[in-house]
């Protein structure tokens, strides 16, 4: 009885398999296609970086193409005028995301702002998010964070360089991952999780223990797997399930302390989960633990990796350019000086240094594929006829270098800049329309004071007399191939008692 129940379920699950790939219906004007093998369609194409794939791709096929990722239709779109159709004449029936067993076990059942699907709940946690969390005045309010973790960062590159030394040799990289780390950390939960010094009271075995989850969290990722696309395949595939599901509930359990344990305390303190506890209270329907968990969880993976990548770019490119680089120390010493350090407020006077991180995030963004959509219902797009159940991903990165929006595209040029902000739908590295990241202010915050500390507080310059190389690494959220490392020297600014 039970082989025969086996053998059934495997011709439903091959069926199914065949009325995808086969038995659709015929489109008068799709958009053009890359020919597909069966069953698997065209996933052996997807080469790392995805980007760059895909956009070799678009320059063979046009800036409107499909592929067939098993059964499920993809639209890949590489140009800025289809970008802005999408998210714009057809923002709604784009709103829908991509679920996948990934996010089914690692979102809260596909219940987190990232991923979850257009309706009443989204639109519940975007307004949390834009109102409460990341809001202006909310951010406002844990400036002093940004503050102190900076000097922070600028205390440790002080100590490793040494006071009136030469130029050391440091690795960028794990300083500005502790960074974003604890800003954010401290701004949901008021604790430090990561840095050699003291962790502000905090349990050192619970600090590990939190990393440990974080460093498991970023392996796995959020992307998809055979099984998403070519539904036969998730019977090979139970123990990858099991695996996901386990670490899920060993998330849950991890946010779920949390905010435990700021419950029990007697008094609130300043921090994004006493500020939904609160709300909590008056409004329980709307600020369950669930949601709660997963405003934490969002923030915490999607404003701290991208951010903590976006200033190891912003650093590869300054020392790959000492003229960028002189021209934003000399734009400092004359809007702030050499006798205080610069402030949050001192970057929006500072419109060479904003120039310098639009362009780090035109030309390297940390998210160059943006997050996967899914069509509703049927619409067209650069007159193309577009199914229900498509999946868009939009390329990013080869819209920021489009030599038709841009003068030499894949020169670091933050003088392009100069004449005020682009046109919106030429620079996208948040996304666009109504699923664009909340979080943008954020990093932009982040991104310019560092750079700008940086910047003003020591003197950089590369290894050798070889460029820094460039090259991406894997993932989703990409990071240079290889960790940044550069020599400092300390300025006078770093004063004895700095």
């Amino acid at each position: 009885m039970e082989n025969i129940l086996i053998n059934v379920f495997y011709l439903v699950a091959f069926v199914v398999t065949l009325k995808f790939l086969f038995f659709r219906k015929r489109l008068k004007n799709p958009p053009p296609s890359i020919p597909s093998f069966p069953l698997i369609g065209n996933l052996h194409l997807l080469k790392h970086p995805i980007h760059r794939t895909l956009h070799a791709l678009s320059q063979k096929y046009g800036p409107i193409f499909t592929l067939r990722f098993g059964y499920q239709p993809v639209l890949v779109v590489s140009s800025a005028a289809a970008a802005e159709e999408c998210f714009t004449k057809n923002d709604i029936i784009f709103a829908n995301r991509f679920h996948s067993t990934k996010t089914k076990y690692l979102a809260f059942n596909n219940t987190v702002i990232t991923v979850s699907s257009y309706g009443d709940h989204w639109r519940n946690l975007r307004r949390i998010s834009s109102l409460e969390i990341l809001s202006n005045h909310r951010l406002n309010s844990f400036l002093g964070i940004r503050n102190d973790e900076t000097l922070k960062l600028l205390r440790k590159l002080a100590r490793v360089s040494g006071k009136d030394a030469g130029f050391t040799r440091v690795e960028l990289r794990p300083m500005f991952a502790e960074l974003t780390f604890n800003i954010v950390m401290r701004m949901v939960c008021g604790k430090r999780y990561y840095g050699e010094e003291e962790l502000d009271g905090t349990n050192a075995e619970e600090a590990k223990k939190f990393r440990d989850v974080m460093d498991e969290l970023s392996q796995f990722g959020l992307g998809s797997n055979l099984g998403d696309f070519v539904p036969i395949f998730r019977l090979f595939n139970f123990s990858g399930h099991k695996k996901l599901r386990k670490f899920g509930e060993k998330l849950d359990a991890l946010f779920q302390g949390l905010i435990d344990e700021h419950r029990s305390k007697k008094e609130s303190s300043d921090t994004m989960i006493d500020h939904l506890l609160s709300s909590q209270q008056s409004q329980p329907e709307y600020y369950t633990d669930q949601i709660i968990k997963g405003l934490i969880m969002a923030l915490i993976v999607a404003g701290t990796e991208t951010s903590a990548a976006a200033i190891e770019w912003g650093m590869s490119h300054l020392v790959n350019n000492p003229e960028v680089l002189e021209k934003a120390r000399i734009e400092l010493d004359t809007h702030v000086g050499e006798v205080r350090l610069v402030e949050e407020m001192d970057v929006t006077k500072l419109q060479y240094l904003q120039n310098i991180v639009s362009e780090t995030l035109r030309l390297t963004p940390p998210v160059p594929m943006l997050i996967p959509h899914l069509s509703s219902e049927h619409c067209t797009v650069g007159g193309y006829d577009v199914p229900r159940n498509t999946v868009l991903m939009v390329n990013a990165w080869a819209i920021h270098r489009d030599p038709e929006l841009w003068a030499n595209p894949t020169s670091f040029k933050p003088e392009r800049f100069e004449n005020g902000p682009v046109n919106g739908r030429q620079l996208i590295p948040f996304g666009m329309g109504r699923r664009a990241c909340p979080g943008a202010a954020m990093a932009q915050r982040t991104l310019g004071l560092t750079l700008s500390s940086l910047i003003q507080c020591f003197e950089w310059k590369r290894i050798g007399e070889e460029k820094v190389d460039l090259s991406e690494g894997r993932g989703s959220i990409v990071r240079k191939a290889i960790p940044l490392e550069v020599q400092c020297k300390a300025r006078p600014i770093i004063s004895k008692d700095f």
